[in-house]
Parts: C-alpha cells; sequence; structure tokens
C-alpha cells in the first residue's frame, strides 16, 4: 500500500481521487471490517476512508459494503469487486515494480496457507531469514491441516501434502515427503515388532481421519511400483497431526508419519521405526496458487525460497534420516 500517496490523493478536498487508491483502501476496509481500523493501519483519518467508499460506490453504482455498529462487510457486489481489486493492486504493484531499482525488491502482504506442523516446524522458524532478505514483504502465515479455499478465503498461495485435488489452479512442485512407519517401545513390548504388512493382523494402529472428508487413510505401502492397501484395526481415530504422534507415543498402535515429523522422536528412542522395507509411496508437495498471466513477484520469490528450505529440510535419505 502507498500510504503516503493515497493520503495526499485523499486529503485533496473534492479531487478526483485516483481509482487504483479508491480500490486500496475499499480492499483494506474489506480485510479489517470496521472502517477505524482500516484507517489506522492506512494512516488516514477515518472520515477520508469513509469518503472514498463513498465515492467508491457512486462510481461502481452499487453498494459495496453493509454497515454496522460493530462490523463491516461485503455485499454480494462488494465481494465480487474485492477479489478483482486484489488482482488489479498486485497487477499495478508488478507495473511499478518494473521500473523500480532492482534493489529495492518485491512488496506488499503475501497471505500463504500451510499444514500445520511444516509451518510450526520448518517454515515459521526460518521465516526471519526470508524477511531479511525481502524486508518490504510482510507474511499473514495461517496453518491449516484443511482444504481453504484460495479465492474465498483471499490467500495468495497454498502448500498441499498430497495430489492437489483444485481445479483452475497452478501446481509448483516442491518435491516429495518421505513416510515411515513408526511405534512406541511400550507398544512394541506389549504388541511385539511387524516385520511384514502381513503381520499387521495383529497390530494396532492409530486411524487417522482426514479433518476435510473424514475419510480414514488405509495402511500402505509400495511393492514395486504398486501401492498395496489393508484394512487396519485401531481403537483411536484421530484428525490431526498432532493427536496422531501424541496416541503413537503413548502406545495406542502404529502410525505412517512423514519422516521429518517425527526425527526428534526417533533420535531420542521415544518412537522406533517398523517395516522400513514397506513403506508407503512419498507424498508430493505443491505449492498452489490462481492461474493468473503474470504472477506476483512476491510470490515467485517466496515460491522460490520455500523450495529450496524444504529440500533442505524435508529430504531424507533412505533411511528416514536427513
Amino acid at each position: 500500500m502507498r500510504d503516503t500517496t493515497v493520503s495526499r490523493t485523499l486529503a485533496k478536498a473534492g479531487a478526483n481521487v485516483d481509482r487504483i487508491d479508491l480500490f486500496r483502501v475499499f480492499a483494506r476496509v474489506v480485510e479489517c471490517a470496521n472502517f477505524t481500523r482500516a484507517a489506522d493501519t492506512l494512516g488516514l483519518p477515518r472520515s477520508s476512508v469513509s469518503a472514498a467508499i463513498q465515492e467508491l460506490e457512486g462510481r461502481i453504482g452499487a453498494r459495496l459494503l453493509h454497515r454496522t455498529t460493530r462490523k463491516v462487510s461485503p455485499t454480494q457486489d462488494g465481494a465480487a469487486l474485492y477479489e478483482r481489486c486484489l488482482r488489479l493492486i498486485a497487477d499495478v504493484e508488478e507495473t511499478e515494480n518494473l521500473f523500480r531499482q532492482t534493489s529495492v525488491g518485491p512488496g506488499g502482504v503475501l497471505r500463504i496457507d500451510v499444514p500445520g506442523r511444516i509451518g510450526r516446524l520448518i517454515i515459521a522458524p526460518a521465516l526471519p531469514e526470508f524477511l531479511a532478505s525481502y524486508p518490504r514483504i510482510d507474511i499473514t502465515l495461517s496453518l491449516t491441516d484443511r482444504t481453504i479455499d484460495l479465492i474465498e478465503e483471499r490467500v495468495d498461495c497454498v502448500l498441499r501434502v498430497g495430489k492437489p485435488h483444485e481445479s483452475g489452479m497452478i501446481a509448483r512442485p516442491m518435491g516429495d515427503l518421505p513416510l515411515i512407519n513408526v511405534a512406541s517401545p511400550i507398544y512394541l513390548s506389549q504388541h511385539g515388532r511387524p516385520c511384514t504388512p502381513g503381520d499387521m493382523t495383529n497390530q494396532q494402529v492409530v486411524q487417522y481421519a482426514s479433518p476435510t472428508s473424514g475419510r480414514i487413510a488405509p495402511w500402505e505401502w509400495l511393492d514395486g511400483e504398486t501401492v498395496r492397501t489393508l484394512t487396519t484395526q485401531g481403537r483411536v481415530t484421530v484428525n490431526s497431526a498432532e493427536a496422531y504422534i501424541a496416541c503413537c507415543l503413548a502406545g495406542l498402535g502404529l502410525i505412517q508419519i512423514p519422516a521429518y515429523d517425527v526425527q526428534q522422536h526417533l533420535r531420542a528412542g521415544e518412537l522406533i521405526e517398523v517395516m522400513p522395507e514397506y513403506r508407503a509411496a512419498p507424498m508430493p508437495m505443491n505449492l498452489l496458487y490462481p492461474h493468473r498471466q503474470h504472477l506476483s513477484r512476491r510470490v515467485q520469490v517466496f515460491a522460490d525460497w520455500l523450495d529450496a528450505l524444504l529440500k533442505r529440510q524435508l529430504v531424507c535419505d533412505s533411511d528416514g534420516r536427513k
């Protein structure tokens, strides 16, 4: 946001306000859901923000916002305009950056969504490195294990683990996530150590249900190039990675888990890998973003940085060790 330009433009009473600046003000009001908060983040008087919205509604010829004493929300027309505003603002900022010195670098707010544990264990600890390299970029980081709608939730890009199903999205491959089979020492002392999938009939498994679909993931392993599955038994079902690992540590059953997720527990002897010759197929990772003719420069640099980070942190050798 070019706050000084917006302030200077809107401060001119009766002046013909630049349409892109009106879009910027409108987008910030939608994101803040409050005129006062939007005005504070823009460094503008609340009256100027209100006047800008009124002028934009006059130009558009439609009511764009529902106003109450507590909250501001977009109308149906406003929601449609907001999505177009984001694209227009990004295109304008990208065009402006083409004629600036390359030392200035990309800027703006980058909204990303990533799986919870990858975000907490891998991405968040490394963000200071990214922010130091790109001081004009701010990050809004969302950690979820469910599938989100990029457009509806106003996210620039998402990291997906597994085969992406969204249509109309660009998918940039980020490598594969190795999976291993693990159990706790106390579980193995009580139930014995399985050596092949044929031994699983006498084993307990912590069942993992997708937080999006509720579908329970089958037990899988690679037989050459063929993926084999079997139905397992277990008394506990969870829908989050945190609970999945916690139940395994408590001795409630075996789990199949990304190798990076349990490295600390493996090193401490709290978990033990079993059936290393019968691992599930690695899970592909992809960075998804909406199909646009010109991808925002800040998304491009983040994608390059994330690709290098994941390869450095998550690529394991054949024994599941980095």
